[in-house]
């Protein structure tokens, strides 16, 4: 039947995504490889709403919906963030070669040469996180642990705020490595944290029942208007605060 293979069809744009921003983030063209991986979520997004519209979720479309997420929110997050330290070290690296002249080795035989591959624990954790997820039955309606998306969409911005933003404090912060390399242990240990974390998903829209995710989505749009493309990260951030904010005044109210 045509309509339970649309949820599918879905999936796999979100893979043919993936793997183009895969590609142009392997050539270093890291606005693009941003482009499609927000592509990439957005056809994410509609594979599981067509898949609970026309009630055909099954383990078939859990499965292949992992590997494409595995593709679009894990491999290429990890090589665009690999791009960025390494950028970053090759950028510290000639600074001090100009200053102290035949004081460095070659940059391949620097300690530099190795500290870019550290982004690619991204793709490990994601796909750890990803394995456990289909097998969790806690996150039906809700995320244990920062969701592959999330963690893609910061690490993807942050090109972008590196090409439009004209805020030197973060364009200095996205050029320090070790501030890139922060941002990715911590980003892959929030993936499989024991955090719980809300859902987007409604279930119906009264305010009474979905206050947080109100709040949020309202403070969102006004931070991307005021902030443009420094607000994603600041965005993601936001996110995981106000969840465990929510979930201290849950346990607060219980006791």
């Amino acid at each position: 039947m045509i309509k339970k293979q649309i949820p599918n069809i879905f999936t796999l744009l979100n893979l043919l995504s993936g793997t183009i921003a895969v590609l142009m983030a392997a050539s270093d063209k890291l606005v693009e490889a941003a482009f499609f991986v927000f592509l990439g979520i957005f056809f994410d997004f509609f594979d599981g709403f067509f898949a609970r519209k026309f009630n055909v979720q099954g383990e078939f479309g859990k499965q292949l919906d992992s590997l494409a997420d595995l593709v679009t929110s894990g491999v290429a997050p990890g090589i665009v963030m690999f791009q960025l330290i390494l950028f970053a070290t090759k950028q510290q690296y000639f600074m001090q070669l100009s200053c102290e002249v035949g004081s460095w080795q070659d940059y391949s035989e620097t300690y530099f040469y190795f500290l870019p591959f550290i982004g690619l624990i991204i793709p490990l954790a994601a796909a750890y996180r990803l394995a456990n997820f289909n097998i969790d039955e806690r996150q039906s309606d809700s995320f244990i642990g920062l969701p592959t998306p999330a963690l893609s969409l910061f690490i993807l911005s942050l090109p972008l705020i590196l090409n439009y933003s004209d805020n030197q404090f973060f364009i200095d912060l996205i050029h320090n490595k070790y501030i890139l390399i922060v941002i990715t242990i911590i980003g892959s240990y929030l993936l499989n944290a024991e955090i719980p974390l809300f859902s987007l998903k409604f279930k119906n829209y009264s305010w009474s029942k979905n206050t947080v995710k109100y709040i949020f989505l309202i403070s969102s749009i006004v931070l991307l208007i005021l902030l443009q493309t420094v607000a994603i990260p600041l965005i993601i951030i936001f996110y995981v605060l106000i969840s465990v904010v929510e979930n201290i005044l849950q346990k607060n109210k219980a006791i």
